[in-house]
């Protein structure tokens, strides 16, 4: 019987992929526990499987300095395991470990300086048969748990698809399938209503190792949202031909992103924005409706700042270098688009450019030329400044 139940432990093993050996070892741990709760049960005993496959316990006999020495080793690991425990569900245990209880490290005890006697019970091998099965079904809910948390650890970054489960402005439960996620409201997209049922997408933030499983954390607010679904739709930012630079984002209300192709030949705009806008009308749908500016990436900054502050045209871009700040003159029907509603606009191209962003209108920039200049010594300068040849400004210093 017992090799029965060591043979389907083992292809259980094969065919969910668990660690051979992980099954028997847990085995082993439940009918030690079992023997433990015997009457007249050893101090000190294992459990281990014999050439025949049967199940035998064995009475372990210690010199007291060796055993004292295991036992605070034991201990030791227990009490690390609680705060792992403790630190992960945020809540103390009060748990009192017992001698008894702890689990002691057989391997780094020397050959020769135990002693060993089968104290197997007559009735072993039913007791065997009644704990394998729950055994199993938890260490195999251990195992998948753990396997899942790998899984999804690696993929921390990625886009993936799921069903909203229940949702309120607190937090939103998505199904992935195989397994629950959690999108809080501090990364839910103000304005978005997540109905039950519904579809959606979402980058995966966090993964936490809980008790339950793993705890996966997702982001709708995330500008790596962008970025991956750019990615899944434009088959060449996916083979390496286009690469995102820079993205920059207030979710719900407007996006910018910096593109730079990296094969001559290829419009990295054109191939974000697709045959007809297709490519980024799917990015624009699945994130319903927010704005997304696509901007050609400049090594120039001047260029660049320009081109960031799109839709609204720019005359004139000064940079200082050291201080990392543009002054913007633009045309005075474009200031308020260069702004942006709420100087949404302008706060995204400072945030993509990694420049403090000064926006001016040529009146306004022309006035404080008219201060700067004002003085007599100064007024060729400002004739200069203000684009007059040689000749027109001797005739208006004649005229002054």
């Amino acid at each position: 019987m017992t090799q029965e139940i060591v043979d389907a432990v083992r292809e259980i093993e094969r065919e969910k992929g668990i660690e051979t050996g992980t099954l028997v070892a847990a085995l082993e741990d439940a009918l030690l526990a079992a023997y433990k709760k015997t009457p007249g049960a050893a101090r000190h005993a294992l459990v281990e499987l014999d050439d025949a496959g049967d199940f035998r316990v064995f009475a372990i006999e210690l010199p007291p300095d060796l055993e004292e020495r295991l036992l605070d080793e034991a201990r030791e690991r227990a009490l690390d395991e609680l705060e792992r425990i403790e630190e992960e569900t945020g809540e103390k245990n009060h748990t009192l470990l017992a001698d008894e209880d702890l689990q002691l490290d057989w391997s780094q005890v020397p050959e020769g300086t135990i002693a060993r006697e089968d104290v197997t019970p007559d009735n072993f091998g039913r007791i065997a048969a009644q704990t394998a099965k729950q055994v199993i079904l938890q260490r195999i809910r251990e195992v998948e748990r753990d396997m899942m948390y790998e899984e999804y650890q690696d993929r921390v970054g990625d886009v993936v698809t799921g069903i909203v489960q229940q949702a309120d402005n607190r937090y939103c439960l998505v199904d992935l399938g195989k397994v629950e996620a959690l999108l809080p409201g501090s990364e839910q997209v103000p304005g978005e209503r997540y109905e039950h049922g519904a579809r959606i997408k979402a980058v995966i933030i966090e993964v936490r190792n809980g008790t339950r499983g793993p705890q996966i954390v997702l982001s709708r607010r995330s500008e790596e949202l962008i970025r991956e679904m750019f990615t899944l739709e434009v088959p060449e930012i996916a083979d390496g031909l286009v690469e995102i630079r820079q993205v920059a984002r207030e979710a719900g209300y407007r996006a910018k992103i910096a593109v730079e192709s990296k094969v001559q030949g290829v419009d990295p705009v054109g191939a974000c924005v697709g045959p007809r806008g297709s490519r980024v009308r799917m990015v624009v749908g699945e994130l319903r409706g927010e704005k997304i500016d696509i901007i050609p990436w400049n090594d120039e900054p001047a260029r660049f700042i320009a081109k960031a502050l799109a839709p609204a045209r720019v005359r004139e871009v000064l940079v200082d270098d050291e201080s990392m700040q543009a002054t913007v003159i633009v045309p005075d029907d474009q200031l308020s688009l260069a702004i942006g509603r709420e100087g949404q606009n302008a706060r995204l191209a400072a945030k993509l450019t990694g420049w403090r962003i000064d926006i001016k209108s040529e009146t306004e920039f022309a006035m404080e030329g008219d201060e700067e200049y004002a003085g007599a010594d100064n007024i060729a300068k400002y004739l200069e400044a203000s684009g007059y040849d040689e000749r027109s400004m001797k005739a208006l210093l004649k005229e002054g």
